[in-house]
């Protein structure tokens, strides 16, 4: 056992390869197959039962019955007028600048000729139907509907649904209405956790005057029990992520600032006890100054309880290694979520870190500013998922179709390839045809 805020671990020495970093980087046991036992009753009360098992199922969870499932126009536009200056001119440059680095990540449809008459066309279509998840609970977050609306509205989705969950009053908090009214989304699910994955997912039929018909897509973050109904209900629909946990990892050496890195890591982890903060660093010196900053800011901060059980957890560690080609090869074996470089010449290195959701150059790009108004997204790929996926981004809400034009010479150049293999793979019908085209035979 130790008493300190935060645990070290001693990376000196060790193998740098893929098996050996990922058996002993910090992470935490999230019991996904208890979340998942215990939404699969839920999602199938939500698909029989619809919109009266939504409401109790609201009741049982959230401790209030709204009157209904959907927030009145009247409630949207009275969150709107009623927001404070200051946070309306917040979300207003926040989607501005999410819209500006939304609409140059719009891909263009490319037409390729293979040969003369031969031309296969790469199309880009929006999804249809998107259902945007927007957590409560611990905090608010209207720039979770900031992240979520303005890439799908650039890709061009016709339909938007907000699920968000109420508070004491029935409704989803005003500052999440009030977002959303500024994104002119109307249609918003007063309703979280897994029971509003299922209700996305399954729709409803007409009740008391509201209906609801499935999506195509689900995203956005939430907790376990939303990440365990988003995976069971992909494949009925597509989904971002199933996303853990928010992390943040630091990879600094002794030029950084400590109470810098201190305040990032404390950022992070104030967003839930299973939060992840993670520091790697050459420099001994650095993690001692880290770790004495972690004690001093950690008590003056608002929610100190919840950011040292996040500190204290068997995610958050100071990793202490070799040098700086051992600092980077850590860091990318952890593929975080949120990856802040804070060295001598931060982008230099950067462009060595492969693997990362969102990586942040330096001391004046924190992950807070990537959390509401640095232009780029903040859901982002956790637990490592980094490695293979990529954060929200327009692309999210589009999908590649293939246009396919030959015409009748173009065909007859590959007719004989089309026909080999066919037979080679015991198709002979592919073959045919192609064959009863120039008026032959199989």
């Amino acid at each position: 056992m130790t008493d300190r805020l935060i645990d070290r671990l001693d990376f000196r020495g060790i193998p740098l390869d893929r098996r050996t970093l990922a058996a002993r980087l910090p992470r935490a046991a999230l019991g996904a197959q208890a979340a998942a036992d215990a939404v699969l009753p839920i999602l199938e009360q939500v698909r029989a039962g619809g919109r009266e098992a939504l409401l109790d199922l609201t009741e049982r969870f959230d401790g209030v019955r709204p009157g209904r499932v959907f927030a009145p126009a009247d409630a949207i536009e009275s969150a709107v007028r009623s927001l404070d200056p200051a946070t309306r001119a917040a979300l207003e440059e926040s989607i501005a600048r999410q819209r500006r680095v939304s609409a140059a990540q719009r891909p263009a449809d490319r037409t390729t000729e293979l040969a003369a008459g031969a031309r296969v066309t790469d199309r880009w279509l929006p999804v249809e139907r998107v259902g945007l998840y927007v957590p409560g609970g611990r905090a608010v977050y209207p720039s979770t509907v900031v992240m979520n609306v303005v890439p799908a509205q650039e890709a061009g989705v016709d339909a938007l649904i907000i699920a968000s969950p109420p508070g004491p009053d029935g409704l989803p908090h005003r500052d999440v209405l009030a977002a959303a009214g500024l994104l002119g989304v109307e249609t918003i699910l007063i309703a979280g956790g897994a029971q509003a994955v299922g209700a996305l997912a399954y729709g409803f039929d007409p009740q008391d005057g509201e209906s609801l018909e499935p999506v195509d897509l689900i995203t956005g973050p939430g907790n376990a029990f939303v990440a365990a109904a988003k995976a069971q209900v992909r494949g009925i629909v597509g989904i971002d992520a199933v996303a853990g946990p928010t992390e943040i990892i630091v990879l600094a050496d002794d030029s950084a600032h400590p109470a810098l890195v201190a305040a990032d890591l404390i950022s992070q982890a104030e967003h839930d006890p299973q939060a992840a903060a993670v520091l790697v660093s050459p420099s001994e010196a650095l993690l001692q100054a880290v770790e004495a900053e972690l004690a001093r800011q950690v008590p003056q901060a608002e929610h100190h309880d919840r950011i040292a059980q996040a500190l204290a957890g068997e995610q958050s560690a100071l990793i202490l290694v070799d040098d700086l080609e051992a600092g980077i090869a850590v860091t990318n074996a952890y593929a975080g979520e949120h990856v802040e470089v804070m060295t001598g010449e931060p982008a230099a290195v950067a462009t060595r870190i492969t693997k990362g959701g969102a990586v942040f150059l330096g001391d004046h790009s924190p992950v807070s500013l990537g959390d509401y108004c640095s232009g780029s997204n903040h859901v982002l790929p956790t637990m490592g998922t980094a490695a293979f996926s990529s954060g929200l981004g327009v692309p999210a809400f589009m999908r590649r179709s293939q246009v396919i034009d030959y015409d009748r010479e173009a065909l007859a150049e590959v007719a004989g390839h089309v026909e080999t293999l066919a037979r080679v793979e015991g198709l002979p019908a592919h073959g045919a045809a192609v064959t009863r085209r120039f008026g032959g035979e199989a």
